[in-house]
């Protein structure tokens, strides 16, 4: 059993940045992609980044150069640096973890097989 942690985020202005974090534990953490993908009400997760065991980063359009993730395996950690954010990245941040997902399927949340509960990340415009 796998067990994600989410923290930091928070209220912070449009145009400020933010980090947040997901601590693993109950497993080997580098074995695994580790993910995040964001949600608001009514609408679908979405995806915004992951990184594989290499590791590699790959990043949803919408966040790509502004928006960095990275992972610290000796502590089972992965962060996500959110920068020049805007209202539009309002969202509960989730952290996602996955043994056998490959590079075609982790943009999609259903091949992850763990969860965090979520942070809440609000930019006020």
């Amino acid at each position: 059993q796998v067990q994600l942690v989410e923290s930091g985020g928070g209220l912070v202005e449009a145009g400020g940045s933010v980090i947040i974090s997901c601590k693993a534990s109950g497993h080997t953490f580098s074995s695994y992609t580790m993910a995040w993908f964001r949600q608001t009400p009514g609408k679908e997760r979405e995806f915004v980044a992951a990184m594989t065991q290499s590791p590699r980063g790959f990043y949803a359009d919408s966040v790509q150069g502004r928006f960095v993730m990275s992972r610290d395996d000796a502590n089972s950690m992965v962060y996500l640096q959110m920068n020049s954010l805007g209202p539009e990245d309002t969202a509960v941040y989730y952290c996602a973890a996955s043994l056998s997902v490959g590079w075609s399927g982790l943009r999609a949340s259903r091949n992850y097989d763990y969860w965090g509960q979520g942070t809440q990340v609000t930019v006020s415009s």
